[in-house]
């Protein structure tokens, strides 16, 4: 029987040296003041000095004293259920953190020991004797020349190439540091020559793989978190990038083995527009992506999106739609793989052909690029989506008929669970991500607010109909999964997305402010200028004031966004030029005369971007799911990528504030009502009738057959009227009449979009 508790919401924590347990209890009185049912904690483990977000986190596996030990989980457990909250915690099996390869005693017997190591088997290592270093492990830390001379003996009697220190075996240390280096199970080799001896964290050399298929491996990570079970410290988990692991399905079921029926687990995975959730997975459901995409593409005008096509051709000569996403989404990930991946990509083949000796290695090379570039998910060895991997096969067969024979073999060896299935899955997540989401997003500019972490841009306006048609699915399959609006990964934070959304209400204003920035200021280069130019307006404060530590911001986000990009600057060779340039070009566009054209268009978006902020942050919190609320965005928030939405929060803010006041209400709702948002509840799409009805975003949430919740909100308001909201009707669902929670108002069977939302851009109603 499922004893689990169903959150009522997560509010997440980003934990680091300056903000641990003790600051979390402090804030325990606001989460209960939100209303919110879970504490949700970034990593606890103890993790590298100086770390900012723990998931680099070092064996063996503890809480972090740093954050305040054992003892200061047990004090936060203690006042949390002393208010009725749970714990979450973010744990993350697929890798540790080797940045100093000597704080990290595992991976430091690994390079010491070699193969003989006892760790040797929990690190995925490649010790084959074709594997470019005569079996040796790759490390590239050294200059491109391969210049060893800097190499040296420190006085800890470690081998040390500038500020990188690696252990050297007993009775390897006499002679020179260049005699020593060769006598080690390890070889250090240019940072770009293409070779590293274990498996990474995406291309994070810093980050090392784990073999949690290995069950002395999963122990050994595991049992710290089986402590805390005992205890019963936690509620439940949240599990980092499963997607990286060997067998994420088999994982999750030993976890869930070791969880218990009353805990939760949540796991980051990155969904496909088309992609369902695997049905079989133990687990609650995703951290939220997938339901993010819905909310944010419900507000994005597709009558825009066709004027912003054109407005990003005229600017940077490609469309950016879907024709030109797929076309260069399928190129970036063959460049990517070959470029970041070649070591994986030789282990996946060296895996396919090692019962074929006459196997054409270049081919099945080519045959699995094509694959990973052609299937559009993380991978594809779910159940599910087994089909998936086979159709694909086929259609890349038929376009290229000589790789026919490489698919077949592909095909043939990832046909059972085994190391070509698994080897195949692991490069095409980390492929993917790689080459999409820090890569490709950063490429393009028709709008960047659908560029997010599970997005898609390619087509980034979601009708009525698809809308309503996932939620109602989702009601059914995944009722307890989180949705995220606003996370630590993130490109852009959730008031950001939404302000810059409201372009596709006003394209030809947008042309207007584009045209005024081209003529007054001196362009860089167009691209990055016009994918800049969204994003600073995407963080222009209402009081149109653009203070230094803002424009400090832009001018670093700027940095990481063009450095992403890869195609000015990189972050291996950085263009300073280019840089200081773009610096200039966001000091003339956050100063006068500039800024007046911003801040008019600020100006007159306003009022649509607040009521539609507002509508995104109600439909999180009383559609289908368990919201989560990212640290701070109980708030206006102005957050970017990370680093920027890991800042500290001021938790002394009162709640008197359009937002926060939404957040209480809905969740206090939620509260009222809980079978309704709980594992039987229903959601149910109400009949609108008007000229308005495209606006109009009306639902009931129920159980049992019973409708108790009703939520009408509406979206485009920039060219909503007042006279068409007014005549156009909402029918209420049958036998009950129906209160607004806020204004007392009650209402029969119909009303009109204009007079429920008089009060507020959200109208909640419960059966009267």
């Amino acid at each position: 029987m499922n004893t689990r508790p169903t959150p009522r919401a997560t509010y997440r924590f980003q934990l680091n040296g300056d903000f641990g347990f003790a600051d979390v209890t402090s804030t325990l009185d606001h989460l209960v003041e939100l209303g919110v049912s879970h504490v949700y904690l970034s990593p606890i483990g103890t993790a590298a000095a100086g770390s900012t977000h723990g998931y680099d986190w070092l064996p063996p596996p503890a809480v972090s004293d740093v954050l305040g030990g054992i003892d200061g989980l047990r004090e936060l457990r203690r006042a949390a259920t002393d208010r009725g909250l749970g714990i979450i915690i973010d744990i993350v099996p697929n890798h540790t953190g080797v940045a100093d390869a000597l704080v990290n005693p595992w991976f430091a017997d690994l390079l010491r020991s070699g193969a003989r190591s006892p760790y040797a088997s929990y690190f995925d290592v490649d010790l084959s004797a074709d594997n470019g270093v005569d079996g040796k492990i790759a490390l590239p830390v050294v200059a491109a020349d391969g210049d060893l001379s800097p190499l040296e003996i420190d006085e800890q009697g470690n081998l040390r190439y500038y500020d990188h220190a690696f252990p050297i075996a007993p009775g390897t240390g006499d002679g020179s540091p260049a005699e020593v280096h060769a006598r080690q199970h390890y070889k250090l080799v240019p940072w770009n020559s293409g070779l590293i001896g274990y498996r990474r964290f995406f291309t994070v050399n810093e980050l090392a793989g784990l073999r949690q298929e290995d069950p002395a491996v999963y122990d050994a990570t595991h049992g710290w978190l089986r402590e805390l079970i005992a205890e019963d410290l936690i509620d439940g988990v949240r599990v980092d990038h499963p997607d990286g692991l060997w067998d994420p399905q088999q994982y999750l079921r030993t976890l869930r083995t070791d969880v218990g029926d009353d805990r939760l687990i949540y796991i980051e995975k990155i969904l496909a527009p088309d992609e369902p959730l695997e049905p079989t997975l133990p687990v609650e459901g995703t951290t939220g992506y997938d339901q993010l995409r819905i909310i944010d593409g419900l507000f994005v005008a597709p009558s825009g999106v066709v004027q912003l096509t054109e407005l990003n051709e005229h600017i940077t000569g490609e469309t950016g739609d879907a024709t030109w996403f797929a076309s260069v989404e399928h190129q970036r990930k063959l460049t990517t793989l070959r470029e970041s991946f070649p070591t994986e990509l030789r282990r996946l083949v060296r895996t396919i052909t090692h019962s074929d000796p006459a196997a054409d290695s270049e081919a099945i090379a080519d045959a699995c690029a094509e694959l990973i570039a052609a299937l559009g998910v993380y991978r594809a060895d779910y159940p599910s989506l087994r089909s998936r991997l086979e159709t694909t096969a086929v259609r890349i067969a038929a376009e290229n008929p000589s790789l026919t024979r490489a698919l077949d073999a592909i095909m043939h060896a990832t046909r059972s669970p085994g190391a070509a299935a698994s080897r195949l899955a692991q490069t095409c997540g980390a492929v993917t991500a790689k080459s999409v989401e820090d890569s490709l997003f950063y490429r393009t500019a028709r709008l960047v607010s659908a560029q997010e972490v599970g997005g898609d841009p390619a087509n980034p306006a979601v009708s009525l109909n698809e809308f309503h048609d996932h939620n109602a699915e989702r009601a059914r399959r995944w009722p307890l999964a989180m949705t995220a609006t606003s996370t630590h990964d993130t490109k852009r934070g959730e008031d950001v997305r939404a302000r810059i959304a409201v372009l596709s209400q006003v394209p030809e204003r947008w042309s207007l402010l584009i045209e005024r920035v081209w003529l007054g200021t001196d362009i860089p280069d167009n691209l990055a200028c016009y994918f800049l130019l969204q994003n600073i307006f995407g963080v222009w404060p209402v009081d149109g004031k653009v203070t230094d530590e803002l424009r400090g911001r832009i001018v670093d986000y700027a940095r990481k966004a063009c450095r992403e990009a890869g195609l000015r600057t990189t972050w291996t060779e950085v263009d300073e030029k280019f840089e200081e340039a773009i610096e200039r070009w966001i000091d003339q566009v956050t100063s006068e005369p500039i800024a007046t054209a911003v801040r008019e268009l600020v100006d007159r978006t306003t009022p649509a971007f607040q009521q539609e902020a507002l509508a995104r942050k109600a439909i999180a919190i009383l559609g289908p799911g368990v919201p989560d609320i990212y640290q701070g965005t109980e708030w206006w928030e102005d957050s970017l990528v990370d680093p920027d939405n890991r800042r500290p929060v001021d938790f002394a803010r009162p709640l008197e504030h359009p937002k926060a006041e939404l957040v209480r209400t809905a969740l206090g709702v939620r509260a009222e009502h809980p079978e309704a948002f709980g594992p039987s509840g229903t959601y149910d799409r109400l009949p609108v009738d008007g000229p308005a009805s495209d606006h109009a975003i009306a639902f009931s949430r129920g159980s049992d057959g019973a409708p108790e919740v009703v939520v009408v909100t509406a979206r485009f308001t920039h060219s909503l009227k007042p006279e068409s909201a007014a005549d156009t009707v909402i029918e209420l669902p049958r036998g009950a009449r129906w209160r607004d929670v806020r204004s007392g108002t009650v209402h029969d069977s119909t009303v009109d979009l204009h007079t429920v939302r008089a009060d507020h851009p959200v109208a909640i109603l419960v059966r009267d």
